[in-house]
């Protein structure tokens, strides 16, 4: 049996995969998770695909609870956090104290029951729009988009008014933090390889890029966007779009992710570095819409295309993954078309409320979308 490996947030999508994955190496698992509802709907149980796993319902702030959680552990996954751009951007306490101050929780308990090595999940968003050429052939890593006016190209424009052209993004990249779900996100990853390095601990980053698969949580309106989309589709309406669908994204499976984590709790090149974790390849969000449309059986629900753009929304994010290719030797697996029919027939087996419309109102009352 190799080390007992505590997940923090373990009982949601990605926590789910990774147990599966770390008990099938003869790791000992546990769960600390508080079982949300928005994230695991009412009156929900604790569900990881295997026996096994030992799990222990609680908040990420409760520090007595993570000093029982940590007892006896060797390792640590943190994966617990509010996720959602949008919403961050008026639950503002919410996120921080979840994000941040439960991360700073879990430190100070770690201060005195140091672990061999502490992954976190971090993500894409720290960079905000990401890295850019412009038509001269110079890169830009600090592209801002400004307030657009009717009839303006939607990408971010260089000094002589012409849009940029999204190339992959390194880790290098200097952060634009442009929502409070990345500032959140930044903070617990320099929390995380700050005070590992202090206290004698290994720290590891791992910044996610749109995880998808089966497990997600198809009635938040905050979680990816394919679950998301899923949600609309299995409810009969078509997936509604910001901007004008040609947003483009990096998508990665649940279980390349899952994969990703085991690397960065296992290779001796892993500490104390950031590591970008996405597939390689982009689409845009409308193609992506219209796949998932085709492979639900409802290709007549074409994307609702919105037109409007929504505070602390990034144009293109395309993920660089050389440096966790060549340090790690991570290898995206998962084929996307193939992970999309999968995502499919899961979903048709499911029941999903429909709560897009409902928070695009709240985000709209709140002067979010324009």
């Amino acid at each position: 049996m190799k080390e007992t490996v505590l997940i923090s947030g373990g009982a949601g999508f990605i926590g789910n995969h990774l147990s599966n994955a770390l008990l099938s190496r003869n790791y000992r698992v546990r769960v600390l998770d508080s079982l949300i509802e928005q994230v695991h709907g009412h009156g929900a149980r604790p569900n990881p695909s295997r026996p096994g796993i030992e799990f222990i319902q609680a908040d990420i702030r409760d520090a007595a609870a993570l000093a029982r959680a940590l007892d006896g552990v060797d390792s640590v996954v943190h994966l617990a956090a509010e996720v959602g751009v949008g919403q961050s951007m008026y639950a503002v306490e919410r996120y921080v104290s979840v994000n941040d101050c439960g991360t700073a929780t879990l430190f100070q308990q770690l201060i005195d029951r140091p672990v061999r090595r502490v992954v976190v999940a971090s993500s894409m968003s720290i960079y905000g729009e990401g890295l850019y050429r412009s038509v001269n052939g110079s890169i830009v890593q600090d592209a801002v988009r400004k307030p657009r006016r009717a009839g303006e190209p939607w990408d971010p424009l260089d000094t002589d008014g012409c849009p940029l052209v999204p190339v992959p993004t390194p880790e290098w990249k200097a952060p634009t933090l442009a929502s409070v779900y990345a500032l959140t996100k930044y903070v617990q990853e320099r929390l995380t390889l700050t005070l590992t390095s202090v206290y004698g601990m290994e720290g590891v980053a791992l910044r996610l890029w749109n995880v998808y698969g089966t497990g997600q949580a198809l009635s938040n309106p905050y979680t990816g966007v394919l679950a998301i989309f899923a949600s609309r589709l299995h409810n009969g309406q078509p997936p509604m779009i910001y901007e004008d669908g040609e947003q483009r994204r990096d998508f990665i499976h649940v279980e390349d992710v899952a994969e990703a984590f085991v690397l960065a709790l296992e290779h001796p090149k892993a500490p104390g570095n950031v590591y970008n974790v996405g597939s390689g390849q982009d689409w845009s969000v409308r193609e992506v819409a219209e796949i998932l449309a085709r492979a639900m059986g409802r290709p007549e629900l074409a994307p609702e295309i919105t037109a409007q753009a929504r505070t602390g929304d990034i144009r293109h994010c395309i993920a660089d993954i050389g440096k966790i290719q060549r340090e790690l030797g991570f290898a995206p697996r998962r084929d996307f078309a193939e992970g999309v029919a999968e995502l499919a027939a899961w979903v048709a087996e499911q029941q999903a409320i429909d709560r897009v419309t409902e928070a695009r109102r709240e985000l709209e009352a709140r002067g979010l979308v324009a």
